[in-house]
Order: structure tokens, then C-alpha cells, then sequence
């Protein structure tokens, strides 16, 4: 919508082929319902949100950044906020009204949404796109904007029929993976602890024994599965590193990041003398999530019915330890079905940044999820989505003329 829009606006004559009977299906569910438009952190924090294909997307950043999208919004009539994190949230968190005043602003620019054309195949002649064959007929055009999005949440219609495009035309597919998604983990600890959400922790991603990541903030247990931001955070590399063979993959979490070792002994210490007639069930009330506190005395082997007064110096040890160290082992992640983003996708070596045209086939031009591009949860992949969809509008559009 972002490219058929810029486009039209330019002076094309603009059609979108949607294949579902409502554009914009996976936009009224983003952000569980809230829509993380973008986010206000500055272009070079955006690239590194995107690791090593992060630069590819350096000039549509440039060319439509987070200013532009929240400018738009607001010219469709969208009160939007901004949250912890620099996150842009509409004020109304309401995501399918988001996607309802996108839909608006498209046809306002005169594109024609042609809804239930689901697209079978790209024409092309002697490297050459001229048109486009669906379920009811076929569209003869200059230039075409593949932005089918990856394979994620594929109810909304996402179910990688870009990537069987991109690649019947010679493109270069790199695998394609879940990215932010939630982690199953050994045991029944995910299904104990259903519900339990951490906030200002710090968790550490081991493969092997080495550390391979870093995160504080916010993490969840959620239907047997560990979620939240964190771990959406860390998910992308974890699953690489179980793809790859890795199967010693754990994450340890410091429930008490501000406290060094020193500190929060002095502050068990502390505790047990001053509710030294109390039962360590009651004296951890004031340290931990009421729903964690038997399964942390199950796991450093501690009554719950020992009073202050007869805690060991061994149990207070372990106890600490246990807080700054509360590890669980990862064992495999979800499905594309419940993954925010698709990991792989078109070679972005392929693609002219500048434009987003295909460097194989002239009149092509390939945008959001469905490239080789995926950021940290924040609202960084929706302004990829945007950016890229509305330079790829905008360059289709300028080179017609």
C-alpha cells in the first residue's frame, strides 16, 4: 500500500492484486493488536537493529524514514505516541485501524485494490517484466512491486508465494527461518510457570558453553513456550545456532541485575535477620514473583517452611547464585505460524538499494519481509516495510516517466 500509494501520488496508474477478500490482514494483527508503527531511534541505531544485511536498506531510510511515517499518519487522521524504547504506537492502539486508514489513504491516491486475485505467475519477456498472471485473469504492466511478505503468520495470507516467484526468475533465495518467535525449552518449567512475566532482567544466550548474546528487559512464559522481548530479541540467532547442529544451547537469567554477587548476599543477609522467625515461602515474597517462588526453592533445594534464623551460608549461596544464574535449557523454537517475521529471503545483492529494482530482471522491484532483511521487535521491521515499499513505489513510478 506504502508503494502503490507513493506511486500514484507520482502519476502511475496503479494496481494492487491482493489475494485475500481484505487488504492488510497481518497489519490489523501486528504488534498483538497495537501496531508498533516505528520507532524514533536514528538511522545508524536502525541499520545495526538489522545486522549484517542491515546497510542494504542505508538509502530507504534516507529517502522515507520514521519522521516521514509518523507525518503520514498523522495527515491520515492517526494520533500517534511514543513509547518506552522510542516504540510508535497509534494513541488508540488500535492495529485495524491502522491498516483501515492506510487502505483509505491508497485509494485516495487513485491505486484500484483488486481483492481475491491471488497471483499464479510473473510475465516476463527477454528479461523483462510485462505483466502479471492471477486466478481470473491476467495484468499487462511496465513494472511490477513484488511485496507478498515472508511466510510468517501465513493465515493472513503469507505463505512464501514471493519466494516461489523471486526464485522461477532466477533470484537467489537465501533459506528462509521463523525470526522473532518464541523458544520452547526442556522440561515442564514453561508450563509451571504459564503466565509469569519478568521485567528489568538481564538475560545471557550460551551455545557451548560461550556466550553468544545479550539482552535486558522483558520476558514471558507463555502456553509452554518462552516469549516476551527478549527472547523475540534473541530468537534469530538461536535459531541459526539450532539449525546448524548446536544442541547445548541454554539462557541464563539474573533476576537481579543491579545487584552485583556481593550486594544482593548483603541483601539476603539482611533479610533472613530481619524475618529471622519467618518462613523462606513468605521471606521471598519480597524478592521474587510470587508464582517463581516454590520452583526456586525446589531448584536450590531449600524448605519453604525454614525460618530466617536457619538458613545456611551454603543455602543463602545457592539462593544467590540461583538469582543471578536462573538457567533454562533450549530445546527448539515454534513454528512460522506463531513467528512475528520470516528470517532469509531474496538476496539483497540482487536488488538495487537505491531503487529497490531487480538487478536480473528490468522492471521488477522487490520490497519488504519477502528481502533478506529482519530487525530486533520495536517497530524496526514495519518502517523496513515501509521504507522500502515506498522507494520502490516512488523509483517504479519516476522511471516510467
Amino acid at each position: 500500500m506504502f508503494a502503490a500509494g507513493e506511486a500514484s501520488k507520482l502519476g502511475a496508474d496503479v494496481t494492487i492484486l491482493e489475494k485475500k477478500p481484505l487488504p492488510g490482514i497481518k497489519l490489523r494483527i501486528t504488534g498483538k493488536g497495537r501496531c508498533n508503527l516505528t520507532n524514533i531511534a536514528p538511522i545508524p541505531e536502525f541499520i545495526d537493529r538489522f545486522g549484517k544485511n542491515g546497510k542494504f536498506l542505508r538509502q530507504a531510510f534516507h529517502s522515507f524514514f520514521s519522521p516521514d511515517v509518523r507525518a503520514l499518519f498523522k495527515e491520515m487522521g492517526v494520533d500517534i505516541q511514543t513509547e518506552r524504547g522510542g516504540r510508535v504506537f497509534p494513541k488508540d492502539n488500535d492495529a485495524p485501524a491502522i491498516a483501515e486508514a492506510l487502505v483509505n489513504w491508497t485509494k485516495k491516491q487513485g491505486v484500484d485494490i483488486m481483492v481475491n486475485a491471488s497471483v499464479d505467475e510473473l510475465l516476463v519477456e527477454e528479461n523483462k517484466i510485462i505483466g502479471v498472471k492471477t486466478n481470473n485473469k491476467d495484468y499487462y504492466a511496465d513494472r511490477v512491486i513484488l511485496t507478498t511478505g515472508g511466510a510468517s503468520y501465513p493465515v493472513t495470507g503469507s505463505t512464501g508465494d514471493g519466494y516461489t516467484f523471486a526464485r522461477s526468475l532466477g533470484h537467489t533465495v537465501i533459506p528462509i527461518r521463523p525470526a522473532l518467535v518464541p523458544l520452547d525449552v526442556a522440561g515442564d518449567v514453561a508450563k509451571r510457570l504459564d503466565k509469569l512475566h519478568l521485567k528489568n532482567i538481564n538475560a545471557r544466550v550460551f551455545a557451548d558453553g560461550k556466550k553468544t548474546g545479550e539482552r535486558f528487559g522483558e520476558l514471558f512464559f507463555r502456553k509452554g513456550t518462552l516469549a516476551g522481548p527478549i527472547i523475540l530479541s534473541v530468537s534469530r540467532n538461536i535459531v541459526d545456532q539450532i539449525n546448524a547442529g548446536i544442541k547445548n544451547l541454554s539462557l541464563s537469567i539474573d533476576l537481579k541485575p543491579a545487584l552485583d554477587h556481593n550486594k544482593l548476599d548483603a541483601r539476603l543477609l539482611r533479610e533472613f535477620q530481619a524475618n529471622d522467625k519467618v518462613s523462606m515461602s513468605v521471606i521471598l515474597e519480597s524478592l521474587l514473583p510470587k508464582m517463581l517462588i516454590s520452583y526456586c526453592l525446589e531448584e536450590t533445594n531449600i524448605s519453604p517452611d525454614k525460618l530466617g534464623n536457619q538458613v545456611t551460608s551454603d543455602e543463602r549461596k545457592r539462593l544467590r547464585v540461583w538469582l543471578k544464574d536462573f538457567r533454562l535449557h533450549i530445546t527448539g523454537y515454534r513454528p512460522f505460524k506463531e513467528a512475528i517475521i520470516t528470517n532469509g529471503g531474496v538476496n539483497t545483492k540482487e536488488i538495487n538499494p537505491k531503487t529497490m529494482e531487480s538487478k536480473l530482471i528490468s522492471g521488477l522491484y522487490i520490497a519488504g519481509e519477502l528481502l533478506d532483511i529482519n530487525g530486533d521487535t520495536g517497530g524496526y521491521n514495519l518502517q523496513a516495510s515501509f521504507s522500502t515499499g515506498w522507494l520502490a513505489g516512488h523509483s517504479a513510478a519516476l522511471s516510467c516517466f
